[in-house]
């Protein structure tokens, strides 16, 4: 499919079955990830794949939305380790970190496996939970799975603006 159709065609998937994704599933959507854009390449990102069914169940009391998934991908920001613009002193590691997490979404929904953004959690009981954590700015939990069959889409999924609302042309 071209990249307009898987655009649209990724969902945020709530729902999982209970197939586990394979390694070569992980390992691709990694090699996406390693391709992704940053400033200067300075790459200022962590991931942390979980697949541990304890640690698995522990990050229920971090947040509610796991949704059961046999695997979640956290990431991270390193703010230390960013691009800084010199005029004006912005840090681009949240900028990098998220231009990451979308290719994952983007890399799950090709392997035919879904996902969801998860922005809802504790950070300081993340960050106690795993430690290697601490000195990063979690931007997105990502569980990963199969979507169940009977995966319901939101029906925000399909509303948008229009063009003349969201962007504006100069020519």
């Amino acid at each position: 499919m071209n990249f307009l159709e898987l655009a649209k065609e990724r969902f945020s998937c709530r729902k999982f079955d209970d197939k586990k994704v394979e390694k070569e599933k992980i390992d691709k959507i990694i090699e996406t990830v390693l391709a992704a854009p940053t400033a200067c390449n300075f790459q200022p990102f962590k991931l942390w794949v979980i697949e541990n069914e304890d640690l698995l169940n522990q990050m229920k009391e971090i947040t509610p939305y796991t949704f059961d998934a046999k695997t979640v991908i956290i990431v991270g920001a390193d703010a230390q380790n960013a691009y800084v613009r010199k005029f004006d002193g912005k840090n681009f590691a949240q900028i990098d970190a998220t231009i990451v997490a979308t290719h994952i979404m983007l890399e799950v929904h090709d392997l035919g496996l879904g996902t969801t953004w998860v922005g809802y959690f504790d950070d300081e009981k993340l960050k106690s939970l795993i430690p290697q954590i601490k000195d990063y700015d979690v931007v997105g939990i990502f569980p990963i799975g199969y979507p169940a069959k009977d995966v319901q889409i939101a029906p925000m999924h399909y509303k948008s603006k229009t063009k003349e609302e969201l962007v504006t042309e100069f020519s």
